[in-house]
């Protein structure tokens, strides 16, 4: 499984200062899980929520969902002490906000490996301010622990200055940058949230765009919005049928010495190959993610 078919058509964040709530992750049909150290815990609470994300995931019980643990930063009061108790907690990745420079990962791998942390133990980046976006072709490639960025768009629209829009506009130039930067260093990518809870439509309206942009899914603020992005970001029942009719078609013309084929009337070349393939690896890793989880 590389990085871009791990399923992470839905990233729930949950308070770590929430005990409830952690253990009600255990049965959320969320791809990944973000245990948030960070934003949504107060500072008398760092050490709490600390103590209560090792001990959630130390007794397991998450199936294959990805469990990544947002830490508070390394310049904070709290960022050291969150690298060491997550290291070797069992969660698949450390989440970095705000992220600005190769630098400031090379500084949390560095970190990790004191503290222990397993070789498989990846990185994730909060791409959300307007120096990260600026630099996120060296963040891309700072690490070979790297393995997905995650966009913040409520800070990053806070820092520009900027409006929350349904078309997105005042952020598309920052949400291509990151999206070439992961794509061109064979990372994932999952977009910010959708602030409005009232407002379902926009949601999906939100996550169809964020799919039609290149993202791999959507960081979520509440259970109920769960579905709607496994929907919109999964590939169909339509998307697998014809991915599997086209290879086949493909490698039944390459074993005849052809190089292209034509499939419905449709022109089939290798780049249309390559991405049914992904569908299909992305959809077998979902139905795997669903019967581990079940």
């Amino acid at each position: 499984m590389t990085a871009q078919t791990r399923p992470r058509r839905s990233v729930l964040y949950m308070p770590g200062s929430n005990a409830r709530a952690l253990e009600k992750g255990r049965g959320l049909p969320a791809d990944a899980l973000i245990l948030d150290l960070e934003d949504a815990v107060a500072p008398d609470a760092k050490a709490t929520a600390r103590r209560q994300i090792a001990e959630a995931v130390g007794a397991g019980g998450y199936g294959a969902r990805e469990i990544i643990v947002r830490i508070n930063g390394l310049d904070s009061p709290w960022g050291a002490e969150d690298v060491t108790a997550m290291a070797a907690c069992g969660a698949d990745a450390i989440l970095l906000p705000k992220v600005e420079s190769a630098a400031m990962i090379q500084d949390l791998e560095t970190a990790m490996a004191a503290a222990g942390a397993p070789k498989d133990m990846a990185i994730m980046c909060m791409m959300e301010t307007p120096l990260g976006v600026l630099h996120a072709e060296e963040i891309s490639g700072a690490s070979p622990r790297i393995s997905c960025l995650v966009m913040g768009t409520s800070d990053l629209v806070k820092d520009l200055q900027a409006e929350h829009t349904p078309e997105r506009l005042p952020v598309v130039t920052s949400l291509g940058l990151c999206i070439l930067a992961a794509r061109a260093y064979g990372l994932a990518i999952v977009d910010g949230v959708y602030l409005d809870l009232a407002d379902d439509a926009g949601f999906a309206e939100s996550c169809v765009q964020g799919k039609a942009f290149g993202f791999d899914g959507k960081t979520l603020i509440h259970p109920k919005t769960i579905s709607k992005a496994n929907e919109v970001f999964g590939p169909s029942a339509a998307e697998i049928a014809w991915s599997q009719k086209i290879i086949a078609a493909h490698a039944a013309a390459e074993k005849e010495g052809q190089g292209v084929v034509v499939v419905e009337g449709k022109l089939i070349e290798n780049l249309h190959v390559e991405n049914a393939q992904r569908l299909v690896a992305l959809h077998g890793a979902i139905e795997a993610l669903e019967a581990g989880a079940a």
